[in-house]
C-alpha cells in the first residue's frame, strides 16, 4: 500500500503543484472603462443684464440671484455635452423705481475641455479650464409691469475654472453671457425692447459651484491627460500580449484559459479546464491511469481514501504573505481540492490547522494562525461547506525551519488540513 500511496501521491502532487496559481474564478481579461464620464454640476452666483433695459430702471452691478444646475457627458477627455437649466432674478438698484421679473432658461451646449487641449497637466494636476456654448429656450416673466411670459430662443457661451478637491469633486468658478433672440419685454418687465434686431436681451452670469463626479473610475474625463492614455494603451497592449501565451502547453491561450496551469498531457475542454467528471479533483485521464496502472498489478486503488490521505499527510496546504491573514491567489487552489472532497464525501469533517512563522511575538503569531484558518473556513463556507463539517485550531509557529531563511519561513506560513 505505501508504494501505491507514494506513486499516486507524485501524480496528484503535479496536479496540486500546478494549480497553485488557478483562481476559483474565471482569468478571462476584462479592460475596465479607464475613465468616468459622467458629472453633476451646481452653482450659483450675480447677474447682470446688459441690454434690453427700460429707461431709469436698473439692477445693481452684481445683482442676486443667479442659479444654475447641469448634467454633463464627455465622450472623451478634450469634448463633451451638458444639458442645463438656469434660473435669474432681476430687481431694483437702490434709489431706482422698484421692479421684480424672474429669467428660466434650458440649454443644451458643447463642452471644450481647454486644460485638456492645451495639456494643462504637463504643469498641474489640480487646475482645469472648460469651454462652453449652445442654444436653448427661455422664459421672462414679471407680476409687475406686462404682468406674463415673454418666451425666448438664446446662444449661450463661457468659461468655466476648475480646482480639483478630489477625484469626486471639483470647485468651479463660471463666467457666462447669453444672447436673447426676439425678445419682447425688456428685462425688467416695464417696457418692450423696441428694437428691430433679431438679438435684444443681454446677460451676463458669474458664479461659483461644485462639480460632482459619476462613476466606478479613479478619475473623471476632465483630469486624464495623454500620460494616462498612453499608459493605459500600454496595458492594454501587454495584457493581449501576455493573454495569448499558453503557459501550460495545453492548446488554449491564457486570454482564454480558465486554469492555465493544468497538468501536461492531461485532456482539456475549450476553457482549458481539466475534465473532471465526477468533480472529485482528479482530472478523469489521471484518475483512469491510476485504476489502470494498478488494476496490472492485481490491486485496485480507492482514489478517494489516496486524497484524504495526501490531504492528512500536509500535501495540500493554502499559503500567506508575511503577517498576512489573506491566502495568496496562487494557493486557493489547496481549499478548492478540500472542497471537491469534503462535497463529494458529505460525512466527512475537516480540521483548518493554521500556523505562523518564527518572525515576531508567540502570542501574536498564534492569534494570527487563528486567523489564517479563520479565513480559509470562510472561503470553504462561501463555497458551500456547512461550517460545522469545519473545526479551526490555531497551531501558531513552525520552528521546524530555519527562521532566517526567508524562502523556508514561506513554507510555514500556511493552512494545513486534517480530513475525519
Amino acid at each position: 500500500m505505501k508504494k501505491k500511496l507514494v506513486s499516486a501521491s507524485l501524480l496528484l502532487l503535479s496536479f496540486a503543484a500546478g494549480a497553485q496559481n488557478m483562481a476559483t474564478t474565471s482569468t478571462t481579461p476584462r479592460v475596465e472603462q479607464e475613465y468616468n464620464k459622467w458629472s453633476i454640476e451646481l452653482n450659483g452666483g450675480v447677474n447682470k443684464p446688459t441690454r434690453a433695459m427700460t429707461p431709469g430702471y436698473t439692477t445693481e452691478s452684481a445683482n442676486f440671484f443667479h442659479g444654475d444646475l447641469g448634467v454633463r457627458y464627455m465622450f472623451n477627455p478634450k469634448f463633451g455635452l451638458k444639458l442645463d437649466v438656469g434660473y435669474d432674478q432681476f430687481k431694483e438698484k437702490k434709489d431706482t423705481p422698484d421692479f421684480e421679473s424672474r429669467y428660466v432658461r434650458a440649454s443644451l451646449q458643447g463642452v471644450v475641455n481647454v486644460g485638456r487641449a492645451l495639456n494643462f497637466e504637463t504643469w498641474t494636476n489640480t487646475i482645469g479650464l472648460l469651454a462652453h456654448g449652445g442654444f436653448g429656450v427661455g422664459q421672462i416673466s414679471t407680476e409687475t409691469g406686462f404682468g406674463g411670459q415673454d418666451y425666448v430662443a438664446h446662444g449661450i457661451a463661457g468659461l468655466t475654472g476648475q480646482i480639483r478637491l478630489s477625484n469626486r469633486v471639483a470647485l468651479t468658478g463660471d463666467l457666462t453671457g447669453i444672447v436673447n433672440g426676439r425678445q419682447n419685454w425688456n428685462f425688467d418687465g416695464m417696457g418692450t425692447t423696441n428694437s428691430n434686431s433679431s438679438f435684444d436681451g443681454v446677460l451676463l452670469n458669474a458664479s461659483v459651484g461644485l462639480t460632482f463626479y459619476l462613476g466606478k473610475n479613479e478619475k473623471h474625463a476632465d483630469w486624464v491627460g495623454e500620460e494616462d492614455r498612453i499608459g493605459e494603451l500600454e496595458k492594454r497592449v501587454d495584457l493581449i500580449e501576455t493573454g495569448l501565451l499558453d503557459t501550460d502547453k495545453d492548446g488554449v491561450a491564457d486570454l482564454y484559459d480558465l486554469e492555465p496551469n493544468s497538468i501536461a498531457g492531461v485532456a482539456v475542454n475549450t476553457k482549458g479546464q481539466s475534465i473532471d467528471t465526477n468533480q472529485n479533483g482528479v482530472p478523469d485521464e489521471l484518475e483512469s491511469y491510476l485504476d489502470k496502472t494498478y488494476e496490472k498489478k492485481g490491486a485496485g486503488v480507492n482514489t478517494n481514501n489516496t486524497v484524504e490521505e495526501l490531504i492528512n499527510g500536509g500535501y495540500v496546504n493554502v499559503y500567506f504573505d508575511f503577517n498576512s491573514s489573506k491566502p495568496t491567489n496562487a494557493s486557493l487552489s489547496g481549499v478548492d481540492f478540500l472542497v471537491k472532497y469534503l462535497k463529494n464525501n458529505p460525512g466527512k469533517s475537516a480540521d483548518i490547522i493554521g500556523y505562523a512563522d518564527e518572525i515576531g511575538n508567540t502570542s501574536y503569531n498564534t492569534e494570527l494562525s487563528r486567523k489564517r484558518a479563520e479565513a480559509v473556513k470562510k472561503v470553504a463556507v462561501n463555497a458551500g461547506i456547512d461550517a460545522s463539517r469545519l473545526n479551526v485550531i490555531a497551531n501558531g509557529e513552525d520552528t521546524s525551519v530555519n527562521k532566517n531563511s526567508k524562502e523556508a519561513r514561506q513554507i510555514v506560513r500556511r493552512v494545513t488540513f486534517q480530513v475525519k
